[in-house]
């Protein structure tokens, strides 16, 4: 966590962050336009945030987008928070929901962290029922093939549709898939007001897609939830339920235990 507080020190790299919270996906170009400092001294700042988990990227073409990442600070507020005095602690709360805030004008949301495991057992995790089932909750029937079905089991409803389908699967690098439908069934078993959930349906489908790269020991992983337009709903309810799941994800890879 040292590298996280160094990063957040210096009133740059704060700013920067500020820029990508309000618009994610930025080019160097698009984050140097209107700051008061050099295109290298942006990119040396850019190099410390990404050093520290707060920025990641990912590549459009010939373009390098930049994202803010709220792992690294959800991390801290998750297992280390006890040790901070209180102002520590309010001082990081405020930090943690700036980041967590659905960036303006974003219709992708980008999560990105590092998990001690191999790609090998992360992908088990994420396509295994007996794995999916203790941290997410949800299971999935489906053979794993681009092109396949999928039925979604939650909360002891199955989810069927056809345009729930598998889009990539590159086994230990990269699985895609197209979100659920927003059934009456589902609706009910969560609770949901069906007002809300019926401006939900009317949304486009979105996928999420994971990305695994294997460094050393440990795995990067980043999930990109996309195909979102402006002022989506469930943007925003899928924004605050990714970095639980993945959490849980880590926690039950690295541990072997969800905890209390």
């Amino acid at each position: 966590m040292d590298e996280v507080f160094r990063a957040l020190a210096d009133p740059s790299r704060r700013a920067l962050l500020d820029r990508l919270n309000a618009r994610s996906g930025l080019t160097l170009r698009q984050l140097c336009d209107g700051l008061d400092m050099t295109r290298q001294s942006v990119s040396k700042h850019l190099a410390v945030l990404a050093a520290a988990n707060l920025v990641t990227t990912r590549w459009r073409g010939r373009e390098k987008l930049h994202h803010l990442n709220a792992e690294p600070i959800n991390a801290i507020a998750d297992r280390w928070i006890g040790r901070y005095d209180r102002a520590r602690v309010h001082a990081l709360a405020d930090l943690k929901l700036a980041l967590e805030q659905e960036p303006m004008g974003a219709n992708r949301f980008v999560y990105t962290t590092y998990i001690t495991t191999t790609p090998e057992r992360l992908w088990q995790a994420l396509t295994d029922p007996a794995f999916t089932g203790r941290y997410w909750g949800a299971t999935f029937t489906t053979d794993w093939t681009p092109g396949a079905s999928m039925t979604w089991h939650e909360n002891g409803v199955a989810i069927k549709d056809p345009e729930q389908v598998v889009l990539e699967s590159d086994p230990f690098h990269r699985l895609s898939y197209t979100w659920h439908a927003l059934t009456d069934e589902w609706t009910a078993s969560h609770g949901f007001d069906p007002d809300v959930v019926a401006r939900m349906s009317a949304e486009p489908r979105s996928k999420v897609t994971f990305e695994l790269e294997e460094l050393g020991a440990r795995v990067k992983l980043t999930v990109v939830h996309d195909g979102f337009e402006p002022g989506s709903e469930i943007l925003a309810g899928i924004s605050e339920g990714w970095p639980m799941i993945v959490s849980a994800l880590k926690t039950l890879l690295e541990t072997g235990d969800l905890g209390a």
